[in-house]
Formats: C-alpha cells, sequence, structure tokens
C-alpha cells in the first residue's frame, strides 16, 4: 500500500513530466509551424498545457507497466503531427523539427542547473530541481537516440543514403506497437551509450 510520502513523490514526478514533455512538445509545434506546416497548430499543440500533450498509453500505462515490470520506462507523450511535404528544408527541415524536442528539455535542463547554482535550495526544492534536471537530461539522451520514430532518428533520415531511409520509413510504417518493439529490443545496445550521455551531462549541470 503507497504511504503519504510515495504518493507525493509520485505526484512530484507526474507534475515535472509534464511540463517537461508540455515543452518538449511544444517546440516540436512552433518549429514546424515557422518551417511552414501549420498542422500541429491547428491541432492545437502549440501550448503549454500538458493535457494537449500527454498519451494515455505513451505517457501514463506504458511506463508504469514498464516499471511494474522492473524495467525502465519509456517516457513519451503524444506526437505531434507534421505534414512533413509542408516542412521547408526537406530532411533538414525535417532534422530541425525533430532536434528541438531533445534540445528544449536540454535547455529546461540548464535551467534547473542555474536555479540550484543561485538560490542553493535546501530540502524538498533541491531534491525537486535534481529530479528536473535528470529528467529532462534523461529525455534529452533517450530522444536523441537515431532509431524511428525517436527524435534522433530525423538526424538520420538527413545524413543517411536512400537504403537506410527506406528500412526505417519501413519501420515507421508499422505502427507504434511495432516501433515500440523495434525500441525494446535495441535498447541495450545502446544502453552503454545513454548511459555515458546521461553522466557527462549529469556531471556538467550537477558536479
Amino acid at each position: 500500500m503507497l504511504d503519504a510520502l510515495n504518493i507525493t513523490s509520485i505526484l512530484i514526478f507526474l507534475v515535472l513530466l509534464f511540463i517537461s514533455i508540455a515543452f518538449h512538445e511544444t517546440m516540436h509545434a512552433v518549429v514546424s509551424y515557422k518551417l511552414g506546416d501549420d498542422l500541429a497548430k491547428s491541432h492545437g499543440r502549440i501550448t503549454l498545457n500538458p493535457l494537449r500533450h500527454i498519451d494515455p498509453f505513451l505517457t501514463l500505462f506504458l511506463p508504469f507497466a514498464m516499471l511494474l515490470l522492473g524495467m525502465s520506462p519509456i517516457l513519451a507523450a503524444k506526437p505531434v503531427p507534421i505534414n512533413t511535404n509542408r516542412i521547408s528544408g526537406d530532411e533538414w527541415g525535417l532534422a530541425a523539427v525533430g532536434l528541438t524536442g531533445p534540445v528544449s528539455n536540454l535547455f529546461l535542463a540548464s535551467v534547473g542547473a542555474v536555479l540550484i547554482g543561485l538560490i542553493t535550495p535546501t530540502g524538498l526544492l533541491a531534491d525537486i530541481l535534481k529530479l528536473f534536471v535528470q529528467l529532462n537530461v534523461g529525455l534529452f539522451a533517450f530522444n536523441m537516440l537515431p532509431i524511428p520514430p525517436l527524435d534522433g532518428s530525423r538526424l538520420l533520415y538527413a545524413i543517411a543514403p536512400p537504403s537506410v531511409q527506406s528500412v526505417m520509413e519501413k519501420i515507421e510504417q508499422m505502427g507504434i506497437f511495432i516501433t515500440l518493439m523495434f525500441i525494446f529490443l535495441l535498447l541495450p545496445l545502446f544502453e552503454p551509450l545513454l548511459i555515458s550521455v546521461n553522466n557527462f551531462f549529469l556531471t556538467f549541470f550537477l558536479g
């Protein structure tokens, strides 16, 4: 049975997660709009309201199911709709849209680190700010993996030969459950890289 402390910790984590993913997805939508695609804007995704970005399965059910199974959770939001034919800059424009999300999380991590340095918090506030930094560094590192449909795959699309692009497109066309399966299968291969990236930025931000 959950006690009050655990419930409070879960609520704090969810609030920080919702803030982080709302900013992440909003920046996707903003950049796609600036590059000529108004689809996300027409769907009301240029907003920091987390309710517009939460997916019941990806954001809530899947992470908790993975935690119950003793696995590191995948934290994801409702994908921002994009009309790729309207984005200027071809693959590099799409790469800019994709990379904006993870970079926005790195920005939030830096904001948290600056606040820690400026106000030298203690107690619960210190824990919240450190968790905010850790969460956003984790979101950055995970989303930068070059696995479709993660954001890092958009950069790979821009530099990969047509044969590799074709394979990536086929993976994305298989639907969310198949792509999640690919992520599950490939995560162990990328785990050392994820740990290294996480440790590098956490050391940089938190010392």
